[in-house]
Order: structure tokens, then sequence, then C-alpha cells
């Protein structure tokens, strides 16, 4: 198991995926942000279905960072309750990984990993 984590985040379109791509990763709380355009999604909210095309973000970033990353989304999604879903990398390339935690600010308070 590593400490790298994937945060999947849907968004209203590419231009406010990129707005929040953008931040995440000027800020080193994310090394990499893919955007994935043209999803649809099916959802129950306020005791309805709908149905909605979206953009899909795949963040990859640390597990200490979450914390950090949660709250700067929250700041600039446009959605009242936006998906931000964390996912262990429980294994990978070594350089990636290694590339991921070296594109990151370490967590105030926490020794370099």
């Amino acid at each position: 198991m590593t400490d790298k984590i994937i945060i999947l985040v849907t968004a209203a379109s590419p231009s406010e995926c990129r707005t929040i791509a953008r931040h995440l990763v000027e800020v080193r709380l994310a090394a990499c942000v893919n955007i994935a355009p043209g999803i649809e999604s099916l959802y129950r909210w306020k005791g309805k279905l709908a149905k909605d095309k979206e953009c899909l973000m795949l963040i990859k970033s640390t597990r200490q960072l979450f914390p950090e990353i949660k709250t700067a989304i929250s700041k600039i999604h446009s959605y009242h309750t936006p998906e931000i879903i964390a996912l262990p990398i429980i294994d990978g390339s070594r350089n990636y990984l290694q590339w991921v935690g070296d594109s990151v600010k370490k967590p105030s308070g926490t020794a370099a990993l």
C-alpha cells in the first residue's frame, strides 16, 4: 500500500474542471489532474432521478493532503454537494509514484515521505 491516492471529482463543465485542476497543481496539492469531458451522470437528487452531462477529474496526490484538497475544491466548486472521493493507489510504477510525491507539497508538520 502506498500513501498515494486518486481523487474523483465531477464538475459541470471542462472550464470548471480546468479552473479547479489549475489551482490544485499550482498550489502543489496535486501532481497531475486528468480531465475527462463528456461523461453522463445518473443520480438521485432531492428525491428525484437526475441526469446531467459532466466532466470527471482524476486527481493524483497523497493521502496526507486530502483534507486540504477537499477544502480547496469545496471553495471553488459550483455544486452544493460536489463529489470528492479518494481511492487508494495500492501499487504502481515506482518512478511514477515517486514523481507524484516529489510534485506535491509536504504536509505541514510532517517529515518528507
